[in-house]
Parts: structure tokens; C-alpha cells; sequence
């Protein structure tokens, strides 16, 4: 069955959705628009740097994703303006990592894939690859997820409640990478933001708990993935932009819903 790449694509879409889930929310309900941007754009550096050195593309999005999610973390934490500084930062490691990436001829007619995803070329080493990094990711949420909440809707409850805030952000941090390590075959570094942030976005329409926009979000990512390749298939449209599609599409549909 898995010799089928439509069926590999869509396993890889539902798998990436178990991650994106959780963390989406986590995003939407701490503002994190932008970190999330900064931290996928520095994926398409961490491309450059495997090819480099030689490094499985995985590994080196993965180190310069985390690299990048921490310092960010790091500057929050003192204060910066994080809103100009994520700007900055997003935008340069994305421009460093095509210049980097230009240096390696072989590579340069394929980079559209690292941009915008080509999760009909997924194998069965990726697929395993991304179901075991989203269920690592949905582990390490479950396991910190009251505290992460806690620390979301107040960092002074955090405190009285014995929690450190900043090693919950951390935890957040690394999930982050994760992700974005993950799911660079399937959306690309440019959309990787919109598939946490859209299906959350989508599912907060709809619930009443924490727990329930979570796992509504899965949901929402999932059938973003699996509707994303049926209109591609449909109309031969880039695959990870029809994902995103879906997604707003399914936002839009949520949004009218709540007006009405």
C-alpha cells in the first residue's frame, strides 16, 4: 500500500497535523505568529549547512531551527521588541540561506522544493521520519501541557504555582524545531507558519476548552493535508499551496459560521 505516493503523501499530511496541532495553538494563544515565521525560515539555512557539510537535510534544519528558536527565546526574555526583531531576524536567515543555498549549483533548480514543500516525492524514510518526530512532538506536549498552560495564561500564576515560565517557553522552543524539521518536505519553509496558525486559528471557533481546540485542530490540519492533494490532483496545482488553500478555505467557512 505504501508503494502508492498519493497514500504516502497523505499519511505524511495526517502525521505532520498530530505535531502542527497542539503547537498551533500553542502559537495563536502566545502571539507567536512571527516566531514561528522566523523560526521556518531559517529551515531553507539549515538546508545550506547540511548540504555543506555533508549532513542529512533533516539534521541541519533541525540544529539551525533550534538555533534560531532559541535565540529568539532568548531575546524575548530580555525584553526586546520583538516584533522589529523577529522582522529582522525572519527575513535575513531566509535571504542568507537562498544566497547560501546558490553556491550548490546541483541544488538551485530544486529550491522551490524546500520553499513550498513537495510532499508527493515523500518516501518511506520521510514518512517515518515525520510520524516519528510529530508523535515525539505530541509526547513532549501531553507530558508539559498543563504546565505550558499555565504559563500561557499567566506567568505570575506560573510562579505562585512553582512554575519556571522560561523553561515551559523552552519546551516550546524545541517542539517548534521539531516541527519545522518535519514538515520542510511536506509545506516548505514559506508555509510551514500557515499550517500551524491556520487549522488553530480554525478550531478556536469551535471550542470550549484547551484540550478540545487541540484536538480539533488535528483535525482541521488533517483533512487540510488530504484535501490539499485532492485539489491538486483535481486541478494540478502546487501541492503544498493547495494545503494552505484548504486551510483558509476552511477558515473562512469557520469565521462565517461565527458571524452568523
Amino acid at each position: 500500500m505504501l508503494d502508492d505516493f498519493l497514500v504516502r503523501a497523505g499519511l505524511a499530511a495526517v502525521g505532520l497535523s498530530l505535531a502542527t496541532g497542539p503547537l498551533g495553538s500553542f502559537v495563536v494563544w502566545r502571539r507567536m505568529a512571527y516566531f514561528g515565521d522566523a523560526t521556518a525560515h531559517a529551515a531553507v539555512l539549515g538546508v545550506a549547512l547540511a548540504l555543506a557539510t555533508d549532513l542529512p537535510i533533516g539534521l541541519g534544519t533541525l540544529t539551525v531551527a533550534l538555533a534560531m528558536a532559541v535565540t529568539v527565546a532568548g531575546l524575548s526574555a530580555r525584553g526586546w521588541a520583538m516584533d522589529t526583531t523577529l522582522g529582522v531576524l525572519a527575513h535575513s536567515a531566509l535571504a542568507f540561506g537562498l544566497v547560501a543555498v546558490s553556491f550548490f549549483p546541483t541544488v538551485r533548480t530544486d529550491l522551490s522544493a524546500y520553499l513550498f514543500g513537495d510532499i508527493l516525492a515523500v518516501s518511506r524514510g520521510d514518512l517515518a521520519l515525520v510520524w516519528l518526530g510529530a508523535l515525539a512532538v505530541l509526547a513532549l506536549l501531553a507530558w508539559r501541557w498543563q504546565r505550558l498552560l499555565t504559563a500561557t495564561v499567566s506567568e505570575d500564576l506560573a510562579h505562585a504555582a512553582g512554575i519556571r515560565p522560561d523553561r515551559e517557553r523552552l519546551v516550546l522552543v524545541i517542539a517548534l524545531a521539531l516541527v519545522v524539521a518535519v514538515a520542510l518536505k511536506i509545506v516548505g519553509a514559506l508555509l510551514i507558519a500557515a499550517m500551524l496558525i491556520i487549522p488553530a486559528a480554525t478550531a478556536r471557533s469551535f471550542a470550549r476548552t484547551p484540550e478540545t481546540m487541540a484536538a480539533l485542530a488535528i483535525l482541521v490540519g488533517a483533512a487540510s493535508g488530504v484535501g490539499g492533494l485532492a485539489l491538486s490532483l483535481w486541478q494540478d496545482t502546487p501541492t503544498g499551496p493547495s494545503i494552505i488553500v484548504v486551510a483558509a478555505g476552511l477558515f473562512a467557512l469557520a469565521s462565517l459560521r461565527q458571524q452568523n
